[in-house]
């Protein structure tokens, strides 16, 4: 995974016009990939998608309230309104992505490159959750 920055932004002084939120280099883009962009909204507190993947990359942005993030690997954190994430897609597993406040709805924007003649979105099972266990990061105390 390699993330980039470009010197070129093309915004004035004041902060208008075009900026840079984020830059990132795929580790792989499906032959003949379709693309989607989707707008999720939860309500406050909804847990989200039960644990997922995408046949491709995706890329997004908060544009309301605070979202729960975990992929397969990475700890777990909260993308909040304003802020960029992006997901790699194939084998990896997609955790959590739900409201991480109890008193405000999230909005987000996902950009989707899906693999040909495959859904966009595959749910995993709990037997292959449990396979893979070893590779979640270790869950957060609740101390």
């Amino acid at each position: 995974m390699e993330s980039t920055r470009g010197d070129g932004e093309h915004g004035d002084q004041e902060g208008t016009g075009p900026r840079m939120l984020a830059d990132v280099r795929p580790p792989f883009v499906p032959e003949g990939a379709s693309a989607m962009t989707v707008l999720v909204e939860w309500p406050p507190g909804h847990p989200g998608t039960p644990p997922h993947r995408h046949s491709g990359p995706c890329f997004g942005y908060v544009a309301e309230g605070a979202v729960r993030w975990e992929l397969e690997g990475e700890p777990e954190r909260v993308i909040k309104a304003g802020e960029t994430f992006w997901e790699p897609g194939g084998e990896v597993i997609h955790y959590q992505n739900g409201n991480a406040l109890s008193d405000t709805p999230a909005k987000y924007v996902v950009f989707m490159l899906c693999a040909p003649g495959r859904p966009m979105l595959t749910l995993v099972d709990e037997e292959e959750l449990e396979k893979r266990a070893h590779l979640r990061a270790p869950r957060p105390s609740a101390d």
